[in-house]
């Protein structure tokens, strides 16, 4: 698709969440441009934690947004391009707000800079993260959760597995910013040495840990899988395990080392592989 001829939103999303653009792709024409909103609407409160200089700043941002989602659900939207772009769903009732303030809630731990202390607490801040977001998008594309509750469901699975995957991709990225987002247990078992990590240094003992978390989140996509196995409709919200799948792939080429480069670069094969899942009627 021509940049030029996207929305503000699409284009926004193409540059900074370029896999969920790819997904969106897949939407019927009349959803896409909510779906380019709505993830643009996830970029601009995710970003946060990294565009300001202390953490009452990012309180402040987050505020903002919440104010906002208040008047685009009374049918008073602030002028922004993503409210703008999501006023029409939310009028009609295919948007949550609670959904929506989930993800802000979920945005304003990133701000407290806590390192998870074990497995849970590692997929409660992925799902967090993930999980409303792809609720969010099913209602968008009216697919309510009583109408299609196997995919409604699933979406708690493929959310958890790809902030996982996308959590190993980022220690890098993390630990430039003297941030780790890994479970402490699991590093303290292992016996990762942390300062070496910050150092950005790789280390066989880490490689461990992100093979074993890796495993998990392969874990969440067969669950998933087993709760849908395809849908046509859903096929935007699928591809995000799709998604992640081809990255564990990658991962696990790379040795399951988060600093081999071709972890974080994005594939420009990603389309040409869901085109041919979606050509199949699978994910």
């Amino acid at each position: 698709m021509n940049e030029k001829r996207l929305s503000e939103a699409g284009q926004v999303v193409r540059r900074h969440d370029h896999d969920r653009y790819l997904t969106a792709l897949f939407a019927e024409t009349g959803h896409r441009e909510e779906l380019f909103a709505l993830y643009a609407f996830n970029y601009e409160i995710a970003k946060t934690a990294e565009v300001v200089s202390e953490s009452m700043l990012g309180h402040i941002r987050l505020q903002w947004w919440r104010e906002a989602l208040e008047g685009l659900f009374a049918g008073m939207p602030r002028r922004h391009y993503v409210l703008d772009a999501l006023a029409e769903a939310a009028g009609q009732g295919r948007l949550s707000q609670a959904e929506l303030n989930q993800l802000i809630d979920a945005r304003e731990q990133d701000l407290d800079r806590q390192q998870p202390g074990n497995l849970e607490e590692f997929e409660a801040y992925g799902g967090a993260t993930a999980v409303p977001l792809l609720r969010a998008s099913l209602d968008l594309m009216s697919l309510s959760a009583d109408r299609h509750e196997s995919l409604y469901n699933a979406t708690r699975h493929l959310g958890i597995a790809y902030a996982t995957v996308g959590l190993l991709r980022a220690i890098p990225f993390h630990a430039a910013q003297r941030q780790i987002l890994l479970p402490a247990d699991h590093l303290a078992v292992a016996g990762v040495d942390t300062r070496q990590l910050l150092e950005l240094r790789p280390q066989e003992n880490l490689s461990g840990v992100v093979m074993r978390l890796g495993k998990r989140a392969q874990e969440h996509l067969d669950a998933a899988r087993a709760l849908v196995s395809s849908s046509k409709q859903g096929a935007p919200v699928l591809f995000h395990g799709s998604l992640a799948r081809l990255y564990l792939k990658r991962l696990a080429a790379a040795d399951y080392n988060p600093f081999d480069p071709k972890v974080a670069i994005a594939s420009p094969t990603h389309m040409i592989s869901l085109t041919w899942l979606r050509w199949r009627g699978r994910w």
